[in-house]
């Protein structure tokens, strides 16, 4: 006769008084503000498309020095794409945010880019690979110091809409390896240089692009969104690549102090949402899914690659085993 394990459907049940499991949160709050929390964010670009000033801009803080300041057409020209990073902590309410930023310098400004692409990714999963080292040691650290790079903001450069391009051959080489590996956000520099008009025909064709040649662009849909993240995230992709202008400098305009730019054709107020997307992309990457780019790291491309060498690791010790036997007397006839 075959046994059977029945089991009760879960019920919520209210306390008949008072027990204080709803402090749980305050709890972990209070752990998370001691600890800080842990931000690495990759600018990948061609010189000369404000991704310093952008950063700087992003969080309200001089974190890196503008490339603008010197004169980049005198500057040697880098045979390689170059790995730059700089670790900064910020403070705000009690938050502690620390970030580091990766800057790619040297990518896209040489005469052949073939594969100026590979030192990005390979950085990429050089922090995976010690992030998973450390997890499989035998007595591995309680908290594990996290250098995986948890979003990119890819830099393309305007174009006029006339002209008919969208992405370059760089741009889709790149993006295919570096959106298989990370969030990739990708974004128009220098969005100033383009007319209202402009700016909408470009990110059309670049938005015909992303799917013409699959691009897995972030902000991705899971199972276990409800409808009003579906929305968030549908809303969000309707305006990637966002259209962008940074500046450190404060300017008046209408007798207001506002953060923004002059030109010789105006005045632009980088926070006002008809002139650039400053604001949205802000909101965008800090504000509402901050938290999803670092669990999407963790839960898919790490997993990812972690899945992938532990298979590796798995075969190798049974070709290993294998071996052994076939030259060990023992087992043969």
């Amino acid at each position: 006769m075959a046994s059977s394990i029945s089991s009760e459907t879960s019920n919520s049940v209210k306390p008949t008084s008072y027990v204080g499991f709803d402090t749980i949160t305050n709890q972990i709050e209070h752990r998370l503000l001691k600890r800080g929390f842990q931000f690495n964010i990759m600018v990948v670009g061609h010189s000369g498309l404000g991704k310093s000033t952008l950063i700087n801009s992003l969080f309200s803080s001089h974190l890196i020095d503008s490339e603008s300041a010197e004169d980049i057409s005198q500057l040697p020209i880098s045979k390689t794409t170059e790995i730059k990073i700089s670790s900064h902590s910020l403070i705000e309410d009690r938050v502690r945010l620390n970030i580091n930023l990766i800057d790619t310098p040297g990518f896209g400004d040489q005469i052949n880019n073939n594969k100026v692409w590979d030192p990005i990714v390979k950085y990429i999963k050089e922090q995976h690979s010690q992030y998973l080292r450390k997890e499989l040691t035998a007595q591995r650290e309680r908290i594990i110091k996290d250098t995986r790079v948890h979003a990119i903001l890819y830099f393309l450069e305007p174009s006029l809409s006339s002209k008919g391009k969208g992405l370059t051959p760089l741009d889709v080489a790149t993006l295919k390896r570096l959106t298989e590996v990370a969030n990739v956000i990708p974004v128009i520099g220098k969005a100033d240089t383009l007319t209202i008009d402009e700016r909408e025909s470009f990110r059309q064709l670049l938005q015909d692009d992303f799917k013409k040649h699959s691009l897995n662009i972030y902000p991705y849909d899971s199972e276990d969104l409800t409808e009003d993240e579906l929305g968030l995230n549908s809303s969000i992709r309707s305006i990637i690549p966002f259209a962008v202008v940074g500046s450190e400098k404060e300017i008046e305009i209408n007798g207001e102090l506002v953060r923004g730019r002059k030109t010789r054709w105006g005045a632009i107020n980088i926070e006002d949402i008809n002139q650039c997307e400053f604001v949205y992309l802000r909101e965008f990457l800090i504000r509402t899914h901050l938290q999803d780019l670092i669990e999407t790291t963790a839960f898919v491309h790490y997993e990812k690659f972690r899945a992938r060498q532990l298979i590796a690791l798995k075969e190798n010790a049974n070709n290993r085993a294998s071996t052994q036997m076939q030259n060990n007397p023992m087992y043969q006839h």
